[in-house]
This record gives structure tokens, sequence and C-alpha cells, in this order.
């Protein structure tokens, strides 16, 4: 499927953003783990976390689907899979379920459509490998494959990288607590995405289970033999994708207003607020709305550690700024859903950046001659709806192809974009 985005002088409006695919995801997990009932109201529908709804009733949870909520059902314990689990493009849900099916009895086996290498998970077999978990992973050219042979997580101390993922530590603050001993998790580099690590702990909490965390994140303990209580939930709003929409207003000079955004949130995300108001945007964080009025932008340095998801909007900010923008400890993006560094560095050059690629970042001379281009978003929903914020701004019209793949976190962006007066041809 292929959109046309044209040059828009002017957006105005409000829209609401879209529920937060991080917390959806949590939230069926720990429901699915709780012996009991659990409501979920406002979940995000999407092709990720219809995966995940997949695969915890794979595993013995039964649900209920109504258009503005999901309830959950949870049994007292895991059932052994009939069938293997299709996690498609989803490395959340894998990443997630796969200590979790470490629970189960039997042998569980994960689909992935993408190679290990484009997102990997050998660190969290290896840890779960110190907890007594065994595994294998059968990798194809184009699916792979993991096979979680079951049996219980034993405890006990493990060790994992916390720069590749912070899904890894996520995925054992889900399964651990039901270990057979107490775990201790030593996290061997300076975890990145700490906000992700900090939502599923939240989201634990609220299910009634513990964990601790050292101050500077080195080190997690998770009791053993612990119970989850069924509780009831409401999905936020997503700062990630609702950033597409507040930079999108400051790319255009114009006044966008986005509601279901509460600026408590745990989301790391939310630093696009912060980011926008550097750059010279009129920034307003009311009572669960953010408004952005755009002015002229000026160049900023973004530090990705722990907002990667931030890096392809700033990247198409940056285009537009006056001066030179770095974005840096960037490295994780070359393993997301394609090698964002890769794919933002060709597809923006395309329609004019001034762009140069580092090992870990960007750095963007602005602000560019943007013009209209044809391009190919690499299977990569982010990458999709970054070009077509940049090319509101661009000279010309702009062919993105394969839109589709907006329908993993966000698949009402376009129309959502034409409702602000965008002009969006398509989709």
């Amino acid at each position: 499927m292929e959109v046309i985005v044209e040059n828009t002088c002017h957006l105005e409006g409000m829209v609401s953003a879209p529920p937060s695919k991080a917390y959806t995801h949590r939230m069926l997990i720990a429901a699915s783990l709780s012996n009991g009932t659990s409501k979920i109201s406002n979940p995000l529908v999407s092709d990720d976390t219809q995966v995940t709804l997949h695969a915890i009733k794979a595993l013995g949870a039964e649900t209920e689907l109504q258009d503005n909520r999901w309830t959950i059902h949870g049994q007292e314990s895991l059932k052994t899979p009939d069938n293997p689990i299709d996690c498609r493009e989803s490395g959340s849900t894998l990443r997630f379920m796969i200590p979790v099916a470490a629970l189960a009895p039997g042998p569980s086996t994960f689909n992935f459509g993408a190679s290990f290498e484009k997102r990997p998970v050998a660190p969290l077999l290896e840890s779960l490998k110190e907890l007594g978990v065994e595994s294998a992973i059968q990798q194809k050219k184009n699916a792979s494959s993991v096979i979680v042979y079951g049996g219980g997580i034993r405890g006990g101390k493990t060790s994992i990288r916390g720069d590749i993922s912070s899904q890894f530590i996520s995925g054992l603050l889900f399964a651990c607590p039901q270990a057979k001993e107490d775990t201790e998790v030593t996290v061997t580099t300076m975890l990145e995405s700490k906000g992700y690590v900090e939502m599923t702990m939240e989201i634990l909490a609220k299910h009634g289970v513990k964990a601790s965390v050292a101050s500077d994140f080195s080190r997690l303990w998770i009791p053993s033999n612990q119970t989850y209580s069924p509780c009831n939930h409401e999905v936020p709003g997503d700062f990630s994708s609702a950033a597409f929409l507040l930079a999108a207003a400051a790319i255009t000079s114009s006044r966008v207003t986005v509601k279901n955004l509460d600026y408590q949130t745990t989301q790391g995300d939310k630093a696009i607020v912060d980011i926008l108001e550097k750059m010279g945007s009129a920034v307003k964080v009311g009572n669960n709305f953010v408004e952005v009025e755009g002015k002229q932008l000026t160049a900023v340095d973004v530090d990705a550690k722990d907002i990667p998801d931030l890096v392809p909007v700033c990247t198409v900010l940056a285009c537009y700024a006056k001066g030179t923008s770095e974005i840096y400890n960037a490295k994780r993006l070359r393993y997301k859903e394609s090698d964002r560094l890769g794919s933002l560095h060709t597809e923006l050059k395309k329609m004019g950046a001034d762009i140069v690629m580092k090992e870990d970042g960007l750095t963007i001379k602005g602000s560019c001659a943007m013009h209209g281009a044809n391009v190919n978003p690499h299977n990569d929903h982010r990458i999709a709806m970054a070009c077509a914020v940049a090319a509101l701004g661009a000279r010309g019209e702009t062919k993105i192809q394969n839109v589709e793949c907006i329908n993993k976190s966000y698949p009402q962006f376009f129309n959502d974009l034409r409702s602000l007066g965008a002009n969006v041809v398509g989709s």
C-alpha cells in the first residue's frame, strides 16, 4: 500500500493519542499470570498487541474482547501450547514471553518473522540458562524460532547486558517472581531505556508482585514463589506515537493539541515535550493533553540512551532546525524493525537532508532544503511515520511505500494526520 504526502502549510485541530503499545503488552502479560479476571480498558489494537494476545491465549489465558475493553481470565498455572506461537515481527512479544513460557510444564516454540541478527535474543537465553532454563534457537534466512523447554525456573543468580534491549530485563521481571528460588540479576552494562523497566515494575506492583532495583539499575532482586493478583487497568495514551503529531505541528508552524496524554506517566518518551521546547516550539502541558505551536526551530543535541523510539522524529525535526544537531547513544537502533540509523540516513537523504551517519548516531545540518521523494520505510512503522512528517514541510509530494507497517503501533496515524488538515492521499 502506498500513500502520497504533499507539502502542507498549516495544520490545526485536536486529536487523541493512541493507547500505549508498551503498557498494553505489559498489562496483558501480567493479567495472564494472575489467577482470576483482569480488565484492560482502552487497549491498543495493533499488529503487535494482537500477537501478545495470541501468545497468552496459547499459554492458557482465556479472553473476552470488546471494542474498548479486553477481559483476561488468567489461570492458576500455565499450560503447554498446542502449537508454535507466531510472534510475527513483534520483538517485544518474543522477549517478554520466552521467560514466561519457561513456567509452562512442557516445551513452547516461538516463531519470529525476522532474523535474530535484527532482533537479538541470545543474551536472554544465556541468562535463563543460568537460572535453570533450557532453550534452543533454530535460525533460517527469513524466519527463526526459539524452543523453550519449560518445566519451571530454578532461580538464583544471573547476569545480562543492559545496552541491547531493556526487554530482556522486563521478560525476567515477569517470569522470575514464580521461580523456585529468589533471583538476583546483575546488569553488566549501563541499562538503557530505564523507563521501560520502571513501567514493567509499575505493572507488577499493581498485580501484587514485588521486585527491587538498585538506584543505578545495576542489580535487581526478585523474590520467589510469588502470586499475581488480578487487577483492572486503563491504558494511557502513547507519547511515542503522539510525538509524530506534535512534531508535525512544530514543522508546519501550526498549533495542534493531542489529548489522552498524561505527563505524570513513567513513559520516557514524554521527553519529546522538553525537546520541542528546547528547539523553540511553544508547548503547553495541561490536564491530559499537550499542545504545540510551531515556531522557528533551532538545533539541539539528543542523548538517545533512554529514548530510542524518539530518534526518528527527532531526526526529522533536526532537518528543519537551524544549526547542527547531534543524536548520540543510539547504537541500539540498529537492532529495531530495521537498522533505524541506516534507514533514516538513506530515506531522509533522498528528501534532501544534510545527514551523516555514525556508528552510534546521526549528525544533521539544518535547516535542510527538503523535497519530495519515493520513500521505502524498510518495513519499519517509525520510519514510515517519520518520513510522512518530514514530507509535510518538503517541497512537492512524497510517495511512501508499504505503509501498512504502521499497523504495528499506530494504525490510525494517517487518518489522524488528515483530520488535522494534512494533504495525505491513499491508505
